[in-house]
């Protein structure tokens, strides 16, 4: 757990963009065909949402603009961190 909170405050730290998706009839196979498709650019991290947004509120004092992200963080949705 705490390497996963850990791992978020990176990518949040490393990469300036982050995008939110959804994740809802996405296959194992189909997943990992659009983790290499984004290797080098990108980085999906998929995650429990109370994980996620407590990781989020952590890190609002560095960045206060992921507040917006908060609301949502429901469903199944993982991150995509880019610099792209």
């Amino acid at each position: 757990k705490s390497n996963y909170f850990l791992k978020i405050i990176q990518l949040l730290d490393d990469y300036p963009k982050c995008f939110i998706v959804g994740a809802d009839n996405v296959g194992s196979k189909q997943m990992q065909q659009i983790r290499m498709s984004l290797r080098g650019k990108a980085v999906v991290l998929m995650g429990k949402n109370t994980m996620m947004r407590k990781a989020i509120r952590g890190h609002l004092e560095n960045n206060p603009a992921l507040e917006k992200l908060l609301p949502h963080i429901r469903g199944n949705v993982g991150f995509v961190f880019t610099k792209e």
